[in-house]
């Protein structure tokens, strides 16, 4: 997969497709949560759901690495906070939260997303 395919699966245009670019078996988790969904249609929920529902929020590239069969962002979470999230119900405050994701590729597709996003401060912006 190259990088700009890669890198493509996290920008706002493409949200209607996020599955597209997922194998059937993807495993996408949230380290340091109980986060995790498998398969295609429940990773693009889990997604969806940190981006579109509990968040209007977007990714801010900072650096892109790809490797065979492996690939890293590093990003800043920034955006809204539109809809409950770890029992917080919507506040409307401003969030940006530093992140990095680690991708497994197959082929042309992802087969794992590992996402390293601290949600201690994630809470602590929406709740201070």
């Amino acid at each position: 997969m190259s990088g700009r395919r890669c890198s493509n699966t996290w920008m706002p245009s493409l949200r209607a497709d996020y599955g597209q670019y997922f194998t059937d078996d993807v495993v996408v988790t949230v380290e340091g949560s109980d986060q995790r969904a498998e398969g295609r249609e429940a990773g693009e929920q889990l997604i969806r759901y940190m981006h579109e529902q509990a968040f209007d929020a977007r990714p801010e590239l900072k650096n892109l690495l790809v490797d065979e069969g492996k690939a890293a962002i590093e990003a800043d979470f920034t955006g809204t906070h539109t809809g409950e999230f770890a029992g917080v119900a919507p506040t409307g405050r401003a969030v940006r939260v530093p992140y990095s994701v680690i991708y497994d590729l197959r082929g042309d597709q992802i087969s794992k997303l590992r996402i390293y996003l601290p949600l201690s401060v994630l809470v602590e912006q929406i709740t201070t």
